[in-house]
């Protein structure tokens, strides 16, 4: 089986952090993966995560670090605000790219980022997780098999990076949306610390109508709470529902309930997960195609299948499972319910065919906290101090 040397740029500032998550999956996919390198500014913590993961080759900087180790995919798991430049450098080396979540703040840098991969003919997947968990991965086979019947209605609550909650909602609905209507506002809260580390006494909220073919609507809120990840939607059809981790069918008048079930097994002395399943006539079930390395946790699977996609991509040369298009819709339906909100609560269709000022602020703040254009100077850009807090948050509130 081929393998393909990875490298990522970005060590987490954390033995927590969702970098250090990945590089555990990296490692137990060594049949598809040979890590060889991580690159952090900061050395200590490039060197951290080299020694516990076993990586041999460990980087400050990223030029340095693409010419000497060549590797045939790279990981972006630094800032969202660095996404674009690190991706377009990548990209010019000749390597894939994995980026982490969002594909970038705005569609003209998302676009940059598609066309210098494209033009330097390598693969671009996105991260995004919430449609490979396997409970949703298992929902989407609910709705496939067609027990919800006609879909009818979607409520979605998601307190931020609401492109996560799209994403989560669309997959399953396997639909694009036509036209998306938005509220927005400021309210106060307790005084506490935000998601950047600073003091807050507000936050923004926003609301909204995303509208599909054949009069399917989905309800969308994100609430004004503290950034936390407090999430939750609802999927229903003329036959049934899907509410956080049950289906209920309508059966003889009555709401019969089925529980999504964790099936676990054990593989080398371990406890891994086997499947979920829901426990209909027949029984509808997704099975863990990571079980025997170990992987079970809810988002390592969805880790070992954005790994997996990569790889799949460039040994098979085609398209990634996820891919730039898919994520550009996700953020473009945020940028959207924003844009109808400062527009005075406008429907605005989808896709969205002109510049909008929810953009024009994002990258106008950009410009006042970077001191470059976010459209290009990518070389300026890779040097500098870009934080945990994205601009996103600043401008309206997502993470």
């Amino acid at each position: 089986m081929t393998k393909l040397r990875l490298a990522a740029i970005g060590a987490g500032s954390a033995p927590t952090a969702r970098s250090r998550g990945f590089f555990e999956v990296i490692t137990k996919l060594g049949h598809m993966y040979d890590f060889c390198a991580i690159c952090d500014y900061e050395a200590s913590r490039a060197q951290e995560a080299a020694d516990t993961f076993g990586v041999e080759g460990r980087y400050t900087d990223i030029e340095q670090m693409l010419r000497s180790e060549r590797p045939d995919v790279v990981m972006r798991l630094t800032p969202t605000d660095s996404a674009l430049p690190v991706v377009v450098k990548a990209a010019e080396h000749g390597c894939h790219v994995i980026s982490e979540i969002p594909i970038a703040l705005t569609r003209p840098m998302a676009d940059l980022m598609i066309e210098a991969c494209r033009s330097n003919g390598v693969k671009l997947e996105i991260a995004e997780n919430v449609w490979l968990w396997p409970e949703e991965r298992l929902k989407r086979r609910i709705v496939e098999a067609g027990l919800l019947g006609r879909l009818t209605h979607a409520r979605l609550t998601y307190p931020c990076g609401s492109y996560h909650g799209f994403n989560g909602v669309r997959m399953i609905l396997a639909q694009e949306p036509t036209r998306v209507l938005g509220f927005a506002g400021v309210a106060a809260v307790q005084q506490q610390l935000s998601y950047g580390g600073e003091p807050m006494d507000s936050v923004q909220w926003e609301s909204g109508v995303l509208e599909f073919p054949e009069g399917l609507m989905c309800l969308y809120e994100l609430p004004p709470k503290r950034p936390v990840w407090r999430r939750h939607w609802e999927i229903e059809g003329t036959d049934g529902y899907l509410s956080g981790d049950e289906l209920v069918l309508y059966e003889d008048g009555a709401e019969v309930r089925y529980p999504i079930e964790s099936m676990h097994k054990e593989v080398d002395g371990e406890q891994v997960l086997d499947c979920v399943r829901v426990n209909t006539d027949p029984p509808v079930v997704w099975e863990n195609p990571y079980a025997e390395h170990r992987i079970s946790g809810t988002d390592d699977i969805a880790k070992a299948a954005i790994l997996e996609s990569m790889y799949r991509a460039v040994t098979h040369d085609i398209e990634p499972a996820y891919g730039a298009w898919n994520a550009r819709r996700d953020q473009e339906l945020c940028l959207a319910i924003r844009e109808s909100a400062l527009r005075g609560n406008v429907w605005m269709d989808i896709p969205l065919e002109e510049g909008t000022q929810i953009e024009q602020r994002l990258h106008e703040e950009f410009r006042r906290r970077y001191g470059c254009d976010p459209l290009a100077d990518f070389d300026a850009q890779l040097e500098l101090p870009f934080t945990r807090a994205s601009v996103m948050w600043t401008v309206a509130g997502w993470l």
